[in-house]
């Protein structure tokens, strides 16, 4: 045999070797990833949304019907019946649903100096809908800071402010840390009333501008909130300064509507207050915001 021929040999099998190893190691990878997610919790971030759901009234109304029903569709296919709804819904307000950066306009002008009026159609926004979410976004270090229980109540009162100070005590009670990049849920206790329309609709507590410009500061990717329109809504109304600052003027995704009862009992249970966001909108091309479904996993 000749020399050549034993080198090619050789080189094939130490290609053969080098693929398996390789593919024996993502295999354990794999496997090391798939056990650190069965062993870990995960924890729903959803209210149920249906018809019957808080909304604010400047939004469309949550609406859905049976357009085919199993008892129409039965024999359609031999052996197989079939049901298809038809469903409107707001696509900005839900139970969670998140802004999309072209929701907000400042001074006329949308993130980054788009003007707001030349980036829409009737169809839909012509820049910064929804459908730019970030898809290395759909995992994102998450940090809940839990006001509510720091102030060592159920939940805050109507109408009260969550100032930047009431975030940097919160988070050194806490022990963690905000990053640039994280996503950051703060809970007011109002998520509790979510079936008490008239409470989680009227006056409600939630983040001020000075709190805005605290989360912007440290430039995080995203926040969210546990009651109707993530900010304070004061009793003598309010000019969403937060909605301003975060959206408009710094590109912040805001989540409003979100459960975070079961997470805050979680985390506190466990001393340590981030966690990793799964929250992943749907490519709804021009839409303002989008309905999302959100999770916590947590070690």
């Amino acid at each position: 045999m000749s020399t050549g021929c034993v080198s090619r040999m050789l080189r094939s099998a130490l290609i053969g070797i080098a693929v398996s190893a390789a593919a024996a190691g993502a295999s354990r990878a794999e496997g090391e990833l798939l056990g650190a997610l069965r062993s870990a919790r995960m924890v729903e971030l959803n209210f149920v949304w249906d018809a019957r759901s808080p909304l604010l009234p400047f939004n469309p109304p949550f609406a859905a019907s049976l357009v085919n029903t199993h008892k129409q569709t039965s024999g359609w296919i031999p052996g197989l019946s079939f049901a298809a709804d038809m469903m409107f819904f707001s696509g900005q307000h839900g139970a969670p649903t998140i802004d999309a950066i072209g929701h907000i306009g400042h001074d006329g002008k949308l993130f980054g100096g788009l003007p707001a009026e030349q980036s829409e159609s009737p169809a839909g926004l012509t820049a910064l809908g929804i459908e730019h979410y970030p898809a290395d976004r759909f995992v994102n270090r998450g940090v809940l800071l839990d006001v509510a229980r720091y102030r060592q109540v159920d939940a805050l009162a109507p109408g009260e402010e969550i100032t930047a100070a009431d975030l940097e005590a919160t988070a050194k009670a806490q022990g963690v840390e905000v990053r640039e990049g994280d996503s950051v849920l703060i809970r007011t206790g109002y998520g509790r009333f979510f079936d008490d329309k008239a409470k989680y609709m009227g006056v409600r507590p939630g983040p001020g501008e000075s709190a805005a410009k605290w989360l912007a500061g440290r430039k995080v990717f995203l926040t969210g909130a546990d009651q109707l329109t993530y900010e304070v809504y004061p009793e003598k109304g309010t000019v969403f300064p937060a909605h301003r600052i975060l959206i408009a003027d710094h590109g912040i995704y805001i989540v409003e509507n979100m459960n975070l009862e079961a997470l805050a009992e979680t985390l506190a249970a466990r001393g340590n207050h981030s966690f990793v966001l799964v929250l992943n909108p749907p490519r709804l091309r021009g839409m303002t915001g989008a309905p999302v479904n959100a999770f916590a996993i947590v070690p």
